[in-house]
């Protein structure tokens, strides 16, 4: 059973839920719309994980980096990287081996959030 759920806000959260699916592979779980159309709450799932999500002024401030991302195990990193690029991710890191044996990358979502891939399991 999850315990935790990472939660996102977005300027468009339809656009993002989209652009998920497309870069990243996640499916839609659950979507409840407020009244007006947009979303009042997103679940998105990817394997085992899920993130929610919902929407956030578009003139807030794009997240810092800070230092922190969101880990997501993926079998193939090169290709999942390989598609978060054709759907406009920024790949802020690229495929890299790392000294525990994983493989791993970062990228930039449509929202300025940080994302980590990699082929670890903890």
């Amino acid at each position: 059973m999850r315990t935790i759920y990472p939660i996102f806000r977005y300027p468009d959260p339809h656009a993002a839920i989209d652009w998920l699916r497309s870069a990243f592979g996640f499916e839609a779980h659950a979507v409840h719309e407020a009244p007006d159309g947009s979303v009042a709450h997103a679940e998105l799932v990817l394997d085992t994980g899920m993130i929610m999500l919902g929407g956030r002024a578009a003139e807030a401030p794009r997240p810092a980096d800070d230092g922190w991302s969101v880990y997501v195990a993926v079998p193939d990193v090169d290709a999942h990287c390989a598609r978060a690029r054709a759907a406009g991710a920024e790949i802020i890191r690229e495929p890299y081996d790392t000294d525990y044996g994983s493989r791993d990358y970062s990228a930039r979502d449509l929202a300025g959030n940080v994302w980590a891939f990699g082929t670890y399991r903890p």
